[in-house]
């Protein structure tokens, strides 16, 4: 009887280590995936999502680099913990794995509060953004010094396939536009095929013309993202759950343990 016991206690032990193994991996993935958004954002779209002038959009992206960072490391302790059966090190990953939770829910919470107190006054806050974006395309556009700012309205115009902030009218106002020596009307970007004087003509036939402007789309597409991380930081929550509940099944086996 004793040796059968053994046995069936081996076998359950067993069969822990493999289910946190193969939770570790999608963990794993799970955080490979939030860090990959994370790193694709920083290189690819962060050199307009600083034409907003806001923190708060580009601080979600570092949020995203550091959420992934933290879980692929906590996975890769996971798997250290169950293939070496360290009680020790199941610990560390058990505190790591409910702190994570813990941080999910009050980040959650926080965000609904912040949500309920700046209702209905979260209008007024688009709207600066919206006003920083088109004082900036119009004072700073093919200015010295402002190559950086050129080169990421220009991106911004032709990958959204948008003009101006708000509409393409908002270039009459342009300081670039202006100038005695100008004859475009919006920049070349602003056309639907890119050509060296395209912009003198702002016919809707020649130019994009979207409702809401650039500003809509750069919105829509930071929307993405945060949707992105609540809907990875939901599945993470309910691996997290199912994690913390095979380590402590399988910390409890191996103390248990005779070997």
């Amino acid at each position: 009887m004793e040796t059968q016991a053994d046995k069936t206690h081996t076998c359950g032990t067993i069969c822990l280590k493999y289910l946190l193994f193969l939770f570790n991996i999608l963990f794993w993935l799970a955080g490979g995936a939030v860090l990959a958004v994370g790193v694709w954002t920083l290189v690819e779209k962060s050199d307009y999502i600083s034409l907003l002038n806001s923190g708060f959009y580009s601080a979600s992206t570092y949020i995203l680099i550091a959420a992934g960072v933290i879980v692929i490391v906590t996975g890769i302790i996971g798997c250290c913990a169950t293939l070496k059966e360290m009680r020790s090190l199941l610990i560390v990953y058990l505190i790591l794995l409910l702190c994570i939770f813990l941080l999910e829910i009050i980040a959650g919470v926080l965000a609904y509060i912040n949500y309920q107190e700046c209702f209905p006054f979260c209008y007024q806050l688009d709207e600066e953004l919206r006003q920083n974006l088109k004082v900036t395309m119009q004072q700073k556009y093919q200015q010295p010094g402002e190559e950086s700012v050129t080169q990421a309205v220009d991106k911004l115009q032709q990958e959204f396939k948008c003009c101006g902030s708000n509409n393409f009218s908002d270039w009459t106002d342009s300081v670039w536009i202006q100038a005695a020596d100008n004859e475009r009307l919006v920049p070349d970007s602003c056309c639907k095929t890119p050509t060296d004087l395209c912009g003198r003509r702002d016919h809707p036939s020649n130019i994009y013309n979207v409702e809401g402007g650039c500003i809509m789309k750069l919105e829509d597409f930071i929307l993405s993202q945060l949707y992105i991380l609540g809907a990875v930081g939901i599945g993470i929550a309910f691996l997290q759950l199912v994690g913390m509940m095979f380590t402590c099944c399988l910390y409890q086996n191996l103390k248990e343990d005779p070997y």
